[in-house]
């Protein structure tokens, strides 16, 4: 039985949406779009073409995998993020469009060298790395998989000369370099929120959405030791949770980092936060 491309996208975006998955018709072409091998805008402009019966099949594949809730970043492999794609698997965290306002805040003043803590993809530290071409990066991570990733990121971009990918708890191997830029998107759900995930975010990586106990801890982490390791008047950024900016901010002040600016996303909630070393 012979299926048009528009047919297939309509067919499947309606097994979508019953399933409860918003973004029904987007998923239903993007997804169509990587069968094809065409950029999504164009699926649409071929709608009215037949799918021979082996692209059928592995559309059909597809939407089962998506129906089962597994993200469209899994089942591609990747997400675009910022200016650049990055290869993306269940052991990093999927980036997501709001992550991007840190990389802005951070592109906004000259820096050297940058340290990215819990890099996952290495998406942050290598869209930084892109831009500035004169700059050093290193990105840590707890997770051996992660850095793989990252690495696997990094060779994609051509900047592996420029980056020192290590895995690390936190600070433990850094080194003795300081940074002029630190920058990070830490687990910082709270676990009691855990239940409001849809479950493609629960089939990321646990240990770098949640700390397991109130979602601060990380925050207290770097902010006890980022100094340590930042040339004096260095910039320290944050993604945060939306009501999450008082706590940070005090977590910041009790530390002694000065020009605290809490910035909101898109929505119009807190995001970001930037400040600097003594």
């Amino acid at each position: 039985m012979t299926k048009t491309i528009g047919i297939a996208i309509f067919e499947a975006a309606r097994q979508l949406s019953i399933a409860g998955i918003d973004s029904s018709q987007l998923d239903a072409r993007v997804l169509m779009s990587s069968v094809l091998k065409v950029v999504p805008y164009q699926a649409s402009l071929i709608a009215d073409k037949c799918l021979t019966k082996a692209q059928l099949e592995e559309f059909s594949k597809i939407i089962q995998r998506r129906l089962r809730r597994v993200p469209v970043s899994h089942i591609l492999g990747y997400r675009d993020f910022f200016e650049h794609r990055f290869i993306v698997t269940p052991d990093v965290l999927d980036p997501r469009p709001e992550t991007e306002l840190l990389v802005v805040e951070a592109l906004k003043e000259s820096f050297q060298n940058v340290l990215d803590l819990g890099t996952g993809s290495g998406c942050i530290l290598l869209s930084l790395l892109a831009k500035k071409t004169n700059v050093q990066g290193v990105g840590i991570d707890n997770s051996a998989a992660a850095i793989s990733i990252a690495r696997r990121n990094a060779k994609n971009l051509h900047l592996e000369s420029r980056v020192r990918l290590n895995v690390s708890d936190w600070f433990s191997n850094v080194g003795k370099q300081k940074f002029d830029l630190i920058v990070s998107n830490p687990p910082y759900i709270h676990p009691n929120q855990l239940e409001l995930l849809s479950p493609e975010v629960l089939q990321e990586p646990m240990l770098a959405l949640t700390d397991n106990e109130d979602g601060l801890n990380a925050f207290k982490e770097i902010a006890t030791n980022a100094q340590k390791f930042m040339v004096a008047g260095g910039r320290l950024i944050f993604e945060i949770g939306f009501d999450q900016g008082p706590e940070v901010v005090e977590i910041l002040n009790i530390s002694g980092f000065q020009d605290i600016r809490v910035l909101p996303d898109l929505n119009g909630s807190d995001r970001i936060v930037s400040c600097c070393s003594k």
